[in-house]
């Protein structure tokens, strides 16, 4: 692509015959696009046609981002190859798994019930559920988990031997 004559050259070394553009898409996200037509007297002969084109009559055409877009999409995809950039890739990558297990694994892209609480509702369930199902393929662990200090309130009620629930946790009790 050459942005100051406006011309494509193929890998077969033809120049295209026109440059169009840039036309808006027909989302309202996407960016706009560059199309450089090639001539039916061009492709027609060409010996890599079948990879270039499937049509049978018409002409080539390629499109492409402006410059400003094509030099950002080159910048960002350098940028994807860096450890950096995979690291912290790693952390959306594991959400976005999570994500698309319950919207694919789990029916969550529809709700079963009207309402927003409700709606929330089965949100909760569906992730206590998938959590469950979780920690039942987990291996029992060799050591316990240590547990967790007790908080100002636990200590409180223990220095005046108050007894508390069972389900609380503390250190060594």
């Amino acid at each position: 692509m050459d942005h100051d004559k406006q011309q494509v050259t193929c890998p077969q070394g033809q120049v295209s015959a026109g440059w169009h553009g840039p036309y808006p898409t027909s989302s309202p996200t996407a960016a706009p696009l560059i199309v450089a037509r090639f001539t039916k007297s061009q492709c027609r002969p060409c010996p890599a046609r079948t990879q270039c084109t499937s049509t049978a009559d018409n002409a080539r055409t390629v499109g492409f981002p402006p410059r400003e877009l094509r030099d950002l999409q080159l910048r960002v995809r350098t940028e994807q190859q860096t450890p950096e950039w995979k690291a912290r890739y790693a952390v959306r990558s594991g959400v976005e798994g999570t994500v698309n297990e319950f919207a694919h694994g789990h029916g969550m892209r529809r709700c079963r019930y009207r309402g927003q609480g409700k709606a929330h509702i089965q949100h909760v369930l569906t992730a206590i559920a998938v959590n469950i199902e979780r920690l039942s393929g987990l291996t029992p662990a060799e050591e316990p988990p240590i547990p967790r200090r007790p908080t100002a309130f636990q200590g409180y009620l223990d220095q005046r031997e108050i007894p508390r629930l069972k389900s609380w946790r503390t250190l060594g009790s």
